[in-house]
């Protein structure tokens, strides 16, 4: 998926806790949502860490142990849009911060 136009909800599961829901476009206007994780201030820019609550094609995982990340973006109209990181090496540095905080949570 390239560049995803967002659109955020607040959603309850069935444990009563608030979950953050994104629904994501791609250029197709096919849409898939998506539970945000985490989102962090990192560098010059603002990334999420987002679960996909479909399963993912052309993976053998299941989607319940998977997160993709995303940079939050402004297209020429200056939109909101999200997109995905292509440096790998800061694309690990933010990995490693959103693993940091998931760690942290499950300690809590």
């Amino acid at each position: 998926m390239s560049d995803m136009e967002k659109e955020v909800e607040q959603v309850e599961d069935d444990e009563m806790e608030e979950v953050d829901l994104i629904t994501l476009s791609d250029e197709d206007n096919n849409e898939y949502e998506f539970e945000v994780l985490d989102e962090i201030d990192y560098k010059d820019g603002h990334y999420y860490a987002l679960m996909p609550t479909f399963d993912l094609p052309d993976q053998d995982i299941e989607s319940g142990s998977t997160y993709m990340i995303f940079e939050a973006v402004e297209d020429e109209n200056g939109d909101p849009q999200l997109a995905e990181v292509e440096d790998e090496d800061l694309l690990d540095e933010i990995a490693e911060i959103f693993e940091n905080n998931f760690d942290a949570a499950e300690e809590e």
